[in-house]
């Protein structure tokens, strides 16, 4: 009889622990890609209680998740190094969470799908990243009231500004740096092609060409952290967001001088 239930103990503790694999496994994907901390900790605590695993807590800064369960020896930390965003592997996560609640799907299966998604390179590729970048430049210029003839400079100023951040990215793993090289790139060709008679308004083109590298969805999950209640989380990509936003800053006041 005791070897009876030291069996069943055994394998609850196995469950339990691949139970909280797959939550912070799901919280890991959604914070490398953009996801706010509140979707994350409910998200992994939904999964938990999915599991019937109701005392879990979890708790998820920008560089870190810390999940535990109460009760059990289960404890997990895992250190996040590296920042995108990427909403698809964050709708893909969301949805399995669905299937999960919908007892849909088993735990071995969550965990592979996990995986896969985790895996994942889909991203598009780098020409249509600066065709898009380039075409919303020449949109966002429109949108601030910009002259039709100026649309072709911030197109160009806008796809070569991406294409630099992607390169000076790929070079140096630094994302300040490649924010304000691009900027410097997107200033000079703006200078140059009201210079040469190809455009007229220089400021327009320049807030159409920068608006690709504007973080938008750090600065949006910012506000929405600290209007959560979760500071430090909000307050750390606050950060983040002021140094993009400087680092561009720089880079176009840079190109600016030189003019």
């Amino acid at each position: 009889m005791d070897g009876f239930h030291r069996i069943n103990d055994s394998n609850e503790k196995n469950v339990t622990h691949e139970v909280a694999a797959v939550c912070v496994l799901a919280g890991k994907i959604l914070l490398e890609n953009g996801a706010e901390t509140f979707r994350i900790e409910d998200t992994m605590n939904r999964l938990a209680k999915s599991f019937s695993v109701d005392q879990a807590q979890s708790f998820v800064t920008p560089t870190g998740i810390i999940f535990a369960i109460e009760g059990c020896d289960v404890t997990q930390l895992v250190r996040i190094t590296h920042r995108s965003t990427n909403l698809r592997k964050v709708t893909e996560v969301n949805s399995l969470s669905r299937e999960v609640a919908e007892k849909m799907i088993e735990l071995e299966a969550v965990h592979r799908r996990l995986t896969d998604i985790d895996r994942s390179a889909k991203v598009y590729p780098d020409w249509m990243q600066i065709l898009a970048a380039a075409g919303a430049s020449s949109c966002f210029l429109l949108m601030f009231l910009g002259r039709w003839e100026d649309a072709l400079p911030a197109f160009i100023a806008g796809g070569t500004g991406q294409a630099g951040a992607i390169y000076f990215h790929r070079l140096t793993k630094v994302k300040f740096f490649s924010e304000f090289m691009s900027s410097i790139l997107v200033g000079v060709i703006a200078v140059l092609s009201v210079k040469i008679g190809m455009g007229s308004e220089l400021n327009k083109i320049i807030i159409g060409a920068v608006m690709p590298l504007v973080p938008g969805v750090p600065i949006t999950n910012a506000v929405r952290d600290v209007m959560a209640g979760d500071l430090v989380s909000g307050l750390s990509k606050s950060a983040e967001a002021g140094l993009t936003a400087f680092a561009i800053g720089i880079g176009i006041a840079l190109a600016l001088s030189i003019n």
